[in-house]
Parts: structure tokens; C-alpha cells; sequence
């Protein structure tokens, strides 16, 4: 089971902390109180910190802990557990460090057989070498140069669309609030034979309009959606991508699934991913619809809505 201490001014404070860090509601975890902790005199003195641990139930949390690494690596996103990899090889450079030092009793043990006068040699050699330690000034070479060049992407502007129709109305609705957001895009807009509309936007390289697992991209699409199905009797959909995420996220979610679905073949278990938006969600339904030995449901409210894979 997994077991996690958070220390708050609070006992309500250092759970909601546990909570928000673990990504998990107060039903996936039982609450241990370590120490209540105290506000002092006046609130200043003798005040002690409330204590409490956080332990993940059943063996679910760690599928979707895994679900998630297994997604993050496959859109190279950082994941905070890689972050003790480089710490791995300092223990490699401390090894080398005690053979140094084993040879300098040996370089002592023949410093006595030789005479000063040697002694006093070498002393002018290393007062004669230390001149030479000028060349360390060029170390600070202008590296960070390259760092700072990558230039913005020329804007292109995309082709005007009509403002009466519904991708004009999206394009010009992107366009404002783009730039409000001081991101300059180029918005190119399509209509399929559905009439749904597809738009595109060029130009962020940082990510700023995808944000964290594409949440910001999400709520741009939904807003979009709004103001052009606003005051229309029919709905039309909407789908917004930059930088060609979506594909890639997609692709990510496909391998995620086919990963799972062999986990829970080889475990004989339900195997629960964390929580994703619907449009996520239909993506791993679709993924493993054909899929010979295992089946897919959706369970929990939003959001925390999952998919959860079972054998057949």
C-alpha cells in the first residue's frame, strides 16, 4: 500500500495538500492522524504543524500511477519520478574518489626517500605551473547564446473565412482572444462534408494554448463551440488543434491502451486508467473495441470519470 505524511497549520489543511499532490479524492485514500497539532500562544509561539498520512486503497492507484508514466513517456512529458535517474550516478563518481585517494599514501610513502632538495624542486615546478591557470578563464564561453536564439516562427495569415458563416465565426473568435492572450497564431479554419468545423492553429511553439495534458486547448474548443452554436437551431461541432497535438495524443492513448490491455491479460485483474475528458475516453473505448480477451466501461462522476478495462 502506498503511504504518504503531509504536515499543514491544519488537519483539514495538510489532507486537502495530501490530496491535491497524490491527484486522488479523499474516497481513494484512508486518513491516519499522526498529530493534531497546535496554534501556540497568540498564534506565534509554541505553534505545531497537524500530521497526518494519506494511504492509497486497494491496488487500482497504482494502475492509474502507472497509466500515467506510461502516457507522460509516450508524449515526452517530464514526469516528476525521473527526476532521481541523474542521481543515480553520483554514487559512480564518489567510487572514484576513494581510489584517488589510495594512491596518495603511496605518493607519502615515497615523499620521505627523497631528499629536500627534490622537495624543494617540485615546489618551483608547481610555482612555475600556477601561471599557467590564466587559460581557465575561458571557460565562460557564450554558450547561453544558442539558448536564447530560437526566433519566433514568421505568422503567416491564414485565409479570411466568411464572419457570417460558422468557421468565420470561430476564426474571428480565435483570432481576438488569441490576441488578448499575446500569443500570435495563425488560425486556419475548414469545413468537413458534415459541416463540422476544423480549426488549426500555427505558431505556438511553447504550448501555451495546449497547457497541462491539453486542458487549456479543451477549454478553447468549448468556447469556441459556445459562440458559434450561439443562437443556432442546429449544433455544429467544433475541433481546435495546434501543433499537431491532437494526432499525438491520440497515437499515445492508443499505445497506452493496447499496454493496459496486455497488463490486465497477464494479471487475470480490471486494470482503472486515470481520470480523462470524454473525448479521451472514446478514443481508448474505440482502441480495444475489436480487442479478442479484454472489455472496456467507463465508471466514476466527472471528473473523475475512467476507463476501466476488464477480461472478457
Amino acid at each position: 500500500m502506498k503511504e504518504f505524511e503531509v504536515t499543514g497549520r491544519t488537519i483539514e489543511e495538510a489532507i486537502s495538500q495530501g490530496l491535491e499532490e497524490l491527484g486522488v479524492s479523499i474516497s481513494d485514500v484512508t486518513v491516519d492522524v499522526l498529530e493534531e497539532g497546535s496554534k501556540g500562544l497568540f498564534g506565534l509561539f509554541g505553534s505545531r504543524p497537524a500530521k497526518v498520512r494519506l494511504t492509497m486503497k486497494g491496488d487500482e492507484a497504482t494502475d492509474g500511477d502507472m497509466a500515467h508514466a506510461i502516457l507522460a513517456d509516450a508524449m515526452k512529458e517530464e514526469d516528476p519520478r525521473k527526476k532521481d535517474a541523474p542521481r543515480k550516478e553520483k554514487p559512480e563518481a564518489k567510487k572514484e574518489k576513494p581510489e584517488a585517494k589510495k594512491e596518495k599514501p603511496e605518493a607519502k610513502k615515497k615523499a620521505p626517500k627523497a631528499e629536500k632538495p627534490a622537495e624543494e624542486e617540485k615546489d618551483a615546478v608547481q610555482a612555475e605551473e600556477k601561471p599557467e591557470k590564466p587559460p581557465k578563464a575561458r571557460k565562460p564561453r557564450e554558450k547561453k547564446e544558442p539558448k536564447e536564439r530560437p526566433e519566433p516562427k514568421e505568422i503567416v495569415p491564414a485565409e479570411q473565412a466568411d464572419r457570417e458563416t460558422a468557421a468565420g465565426k470561430a476564426q474571428e473568435f480565435l483570432q481576438n482572444l488569441t490576441q488578448l492572450m499575446n500569443v500570435p497564431v495563425s488560425v486556419a479554419v475548414a469545413t468537413d462534408e458534415e459541416g463540422n468545423v476544423k480549426v488549426n492553429m500555427e505558431g505556438d511553439t511553447l504550448g501555451i494554448l495546449i497547457g497541462r495534458r491539453g486542458e487549456t486547448l479543451d477549454a478553447l474548443q468549448y468556447l469556441t463551440s459556445l459562440q458559434v452554436n450561439k443562437g443556432q437551431s442546429s449544433y455544429t461541432r467544433v475541433t481546435l488543434d495546434t501543433e499537431g497535438y491532437r494526432a499525438k495524443r491520440e497515437d499515445a492513448l492508443k499505445r497506452l491502451a493496447n499496454r493496459m490491455a496486455n497488463q490486465a491479460q497477464r494479471t487475470g485483474r480490471k486494470v482503472s486508467l486515470e481520470p480523462m475528458n470524454p473525448y479521451e475516453r472514446r478514443i481508448l473505448h474505440a482502441a480495444l473495441q475489436d480487442h479478442p480477451a479484454v472489455t472496456t466501461h467507463s465508471e466514476g462522476e466527472e471528473p473523475n470519470r475512467h476507463v476501466v478495462i476488464t477480461l472478457k
